[in-house]
């Protein structure tokens, strides 16, 4: 069984000022929600452990220490982002990485597409 777990560096951060940036590419909101969405490390792990096969949420449950609630809102993240895909087994719902999702990574980053 493989055992992934988050890192142990606690991550903060401290917002002294808030501003809105425009941006003069035409869609920049898909990029830039992409890449928010893989920037949480419990998204970011959850993708790495689904890059080693397709797991219910009962498995998944079992490799992060966070409320069942919270690791729901994450696949939710990254399901709308089209990162996840799922599949329904009787009473269980299957996720899997979606077999785009590396490519769509890479071309949200600047020069990547």
């Amino acid at each position: 069984m493989l055992l992934l777990s988050l890192p142990a560096r606690v991550y903060t951060s401290t917002v002294v000022e808030s501003i809105v940036i425009e941006t003069t590419w035409p869609d920049a909101s898909v990029p830039v929600g992409l890449l928010q969405a893989v920037a949480d490390p419990v998204r970011w792990t959850v993708l790495a452990r689904l890059t080693t096969g397709t797991a219910c949420v009962c498995e998944l449950q079992e490799h992060f220490p966070i409320a069942a609630n919270l690791l729901s809102y994450h696949l939710k993240v990254l399901r709308d982002n089209g990162l996840v895909t799922t599949s329904r087994r009787g009473r269980w719902i299957d996720y899997s990485i979606a077999p785009d999702a590396m490519q769509r990574i890479r071309e949200a980053l600047p020069g990547g597409g």
